[in-house]
């Protein structure tokens, strides 16, 4: 019943998702919400924005009104008759309704924050969008959702806000290429869904296909040659959410034999996390602002040493889903075994970054 329910859910918010997308195309081009072509960007011709109003009204409608059927059913007395197998999710919906409540509350602040910078593109700076961002996370955990195994609750709220902030602008950042946020997130929900499912999180893992569903309906249309992009209003939206989701997930379980399931989160997510701690970098040694966009992305690195588009956003898939299916065994493994995934995916990355460089320097030498 349970795999029923997952199923529905991505596939509703597949459909709506694909079916808005086009409205959301000529909705974007008539009201002149378009991305123009420029020295920082990889597309030469004008690109709608507002795909992420697809992605998050597709997520948002989905999970809302199945649970607001559910209520109506349950308070009905149809579902105990009928399907008695679902009546033991009222108790679980009733320990996390505050929660939920509180992240899809956070998730439409962002949002709209994000729609205000694609409707007015260029009109408000990192300055301007950071306190608000910081706002509204610092919110979200002093009402609940943050993580909890700080010393102190202060902490606990310093350490959430800090990391949903940052995982919403590293997905951010991330949107530089045709259809490499949305595949990304899909990779990255699709195996904190598996694990959700595992460990019994069943709202966590509803939210999850939600959001996949979402972006693969998406994807339809941002696969390169894409037709439009999801502008911040999307990456933002997608980078709070699962920023805010894995801090409310169970990572350490009674089999756990260290405290590393706790870095899942960081190896799902490594993709963002990698190209956003890389760039930054890269900035930082050449003396040029943090905060202004440049190609000096993961994403632009590859294609820089030979990689066309296409192959450069697969690549990256498929380092996401290597690099995150070794996080599932984390919190099964021996501790010697668990340290030696994480330094596998160290290495991985260390590699990549290796031949990048060593590419990148044959290229300037021919």
């Amino acid at each position: 019943m349970r795999w029923f329910l997952y199923l529905i859910v991505f596939v509703e918010t597949t459909l709506i998702s694909w079916i808005l997308v086009p409205q959301i195309i000529r909705l974007a081009r008539k009201s002149g919400v378009v991305d123009q072509p420029g020295d920082r960007k990889v597309h030469h011709e004008t690109k709608p924005l507002l795909g992420g109003v697809a992605i998050f009204t597709s997520f948002i409608s989905v999970i809302g009104l199945n649970l607001a059927v559910y209520l109506i059913l349950f308070q009905l007395g149809w579902i105990q008759s009928n399907l008695p197998a679902l009546s033991s999710f009222h108790v679980r919906l009733a320990g996390v309704w505050p929660q939920l409540l509180i992240v899809l509350l956070g998730g439409l602040g962002i949002h709209l924050l994000g729609l205000v910078d694609d409707i007015f593109k260029g009109k408000l700076t990192y300055k301007s969008k950071f306190p608000i961002q910081i706002l509204i996370v610092l919110l979200v955990a002093l009402f609940g959702v943050r993580v909890e195994f700080m010393p102190g609750k202060l902490l606990d709220v310093i350490v959430t806000t800090i990391w949903i902030v940052g995982i919403a602008n590293s997905f951010n950042l991330l949107d530089n290429m045709d259809g490499l946020t949305a595949g990304v997130a899909i990779i990255s929900a699709g195996i904190l869904f598996i694990l959700a499912v595992i460990q019994g999180q069943v709202f966590f893992a509803l939210l999850l296909a939600g959001l996949a569903g979402a972006c693969l309906g998406f994807l339809r249309y941002n696969f390169n040659p894409s037709k439009l992009f999801m502008g911040d209003s999307g990456s933002l939206f997608i980078g709070y959410l699962f920023g805010a989701l894995t801090t409310t997930g169970s990572y350490v379980v009674d089999r756990s034999q260290s405290m590393l399931p706790i870095l899942i989160p960081v190896l799902v997510l490594s993709i963002p996390l990698f190209d956003t701690f890389s760039v930054m970098f890269i900035r930082w040694r050449e003396g040029r602002p943090l905060f202004i966009g440049d190609k000096r992305h993961f994403s632009h690195r590859l294609v820089e040493i030979g990689l066309s588009h296409r192959q450069a956003v697969i690549f990256i898939y498929v380092l996401g889903l290597c690099v995150g299916v070794m996080a599932l065994l984390l919190p099964y493994a021996p501790v010697v075994a668990s340290w030696i995934i994480v330094l596998q995916a160290i290495l991985i990355y260390s590699l990549i970054t290796i031949l990048i460089m060593i590419g990148k320097k044959n290229k300037q030498c021919r």
